[in-house]
């Protein structure tokens, strides 16, 4: 198949989605398909493929325009996580994530602002097809108590640019910039 842009407005302060439309052509030419970039947009969803082994529910979005879905524990008993000391957790969750994307594990900000509780992030490749497991960290003054069925992390799905667009390329310097190698807090707090 071949394809061609037809860019309506070529303004590009005016540009929009729906200035694109793109035609494709079978391989003899006498096909064509047209294709609204805008129109896509609205109705495209992945589709991430999963399995639950656990009791409980199916993870998904809580509201319209999440970036998260809640994971949570599969535990055969309470876990007691002391104070500056940490847990792998069960979810009983399995992944088949679409190429091109990861699942980012992320912790869950009640849970760091009430309980000093977070999990470190983690990357699930699209490859893998293991369980996922939650780091938690207790960085509190007590003792936090895990319970099965407990929401202790999210997931985010994420386009990843690595192996299919992006390459590493060794050299002997880097390009300057204005900020060069100011990090760790170097704009200051206010």
């Amino acid at each position: 198949m071949q394809g061609y842009n037809n860019y309506s407005n070529t303004d590009f302060e005016e540009f929009s989605l729906s200035s694109i439309t793109t035609t494709f052509l079978s391989e003899d030419k006498n096909k064509e398909i047209k294709f609204n970039v805008e129109d896509f947009m609205k109705n495209a969803k992945i589709v991430v493929k999963f399995i639950n082994n656990s009791n409980n529910p199916d993870p998904q979005y809580a509201h319209e325009g999440d970036s998260g879905f809640d994971l949570r524990a599969f535990i055969d008993s309470r876990v007691i996580i002391k104070p500056g000391k940490r847990a792998l957790i069960s979810t009983g969750l399995y992944f088949e994530l679409p190429e091109s994307y990861e699942m980012q594990v992320r912790p869950r900000s009640g849970l760091a602002n009430k309980n000093g509780v977070l999990t470190s992030f983690g990357t699930v490749d699209n490859a893998y097809r293991g369980e996922i497991l939650i780091n938690l960290f207790n960085f509190g003054d007590e003792d936090f108590i895990v319970n099965s069925g407990d929401r202790i992390a999210q997931g985010v799905l994420v386009p990843r640019l690595s192996t299919e667009f992006g390459r590493l390329e060794r050299v002997d310097e880097l390009t300057n910039t204005k900020r060069g190698e100011s990090g760790f807090g170097s704009t200051g707090i206010k």
